[in-house]
């Protein structure tokens, strides 16, 4: 049975998410198509869906929403994840000049009650600040989260790719605990166990969630050592390259939860083969040099 884990005091989610970045290139963006993608994910436990209003070009969140208006009883059975903060040249923001960040109260706002009528739905589970915003007002931005949270609009907030003075910046100015920090954790993107990032969070007791946890495939484009140790403990333990992938994150004490994506229903069936996967430090370690490229000193 798929793990569940405690986001914040009163919500939890399944330890591995489902993330919907590339919904919109599927071939078949029809609601009953992606209904069967997470019908996949229910089938293992995995009941956390991760979006972003950006995702598609602004598209991602309508598809979900179409889905779940079709889909009586479906949304129930969900938690939703989502982000705010870019402003790009794309969809409803077509007429913006320049790529930028928006952390103000009043797109915040915003974008909040659209995400809300584009998913079709009337709470958001998890809102995140999608990236450090280097012209943030932190009190404008945490009252405007705060606020979110009152409304009921919003059960819990967070943020991604937010370093640890970031973090902090803007936690000093919130009255709501932030829930977690969406960053990029991988074999193939293995800093944030040694700047500080993953360190700053288990201080705080606070769970990672990890966006590409496969490096964007880029694990498995070819040979090299990383690949072998992947491929000798799949063999090992009969069970394919990217789920001892993940179960590499999943193994970390940090309690990272890995957000995956696939259109493929049939790897989207095997997301939860991780959990088969036994990963002793040896086998850990094993890993991280052969990503790193060197010995631990």
């Amino acid at each position: 049975m798929m793990e569940r884990v405690g986001i914040c005091d009163d919500i939890e989610f399944s330890r591995i998410a489902y993330g919907l970045w590339r919904v919109g290139n599927d071939d078949d963006t029809s609601p009953s198509h992606i209904r069967a993608k997470i019908e996949a994910c229910l089938e293992q436990g995995i009941t956390t869906i991760d979006q972003a209003d950006i995702y598609g070009g602004y598209t991602a969140e309508g598809l979900l929403g179409a889905c779940l208006k079709e889909s009586p009883g479906l949304r129930e059975r969900l938690e939703i994840v989502t982000k705010c903060g870019i402003v790009a040249p794309a969809g409803r923001y077509a007429f913006a000049r320049v790529k930028h960040y928006d952390t103000t109260a009043a797109h915040i706002s915003k974008s909040i009650d659209t995400s809300l009528s584009e998913m079709a739905t009337d709470r958001i589970d998890l809102l995140l600040v999608h990236r450090p915003d280097p012209f943030m007002d932190p009190e404008e931005t945490g009252r405007a989260l705060d606020d979110a949270v009152v409304s009921g609009k919003v059960r819990a907030v967070g943020v991604s790719n937010f370093r640890p003075w970031d973090w902090a910046l803007l936690q000093s100015a919130m009255s709501t605990p932030l829930s977690t920090n969406q960053i990029e954790i991988s074999l193939a993107e293995t800093t944030p166990l040694t700047s500080g990032d993953l360190a700053f969070l288990q201080e705080r007791r606070i769970r990672p969630m990890a966006w590409s946890p496969l490096g964007g495939g880029s694990l498995f484009a070819g040979g090299g050592d990383l690949r072998t140790a992947i491929s000798k403990i799949a063999m090992r333990q009969g069970v394919g390259e990217a789920a001892v992938a993940v179960a590499w994150l999943l193994a970390h004490p940090a309690g990272i939860l890995p957000v995956m994506g696939s259109n493929r229903i049939d790897r989207i069936r095997m997301f939860g083969d991780a959990f088969k996967v036994s990963m002793s430090r040896e086998a850990w370690f094993e890993l991280y040099v052969s990503a790193t490229g060197a010995d631990v000193p």
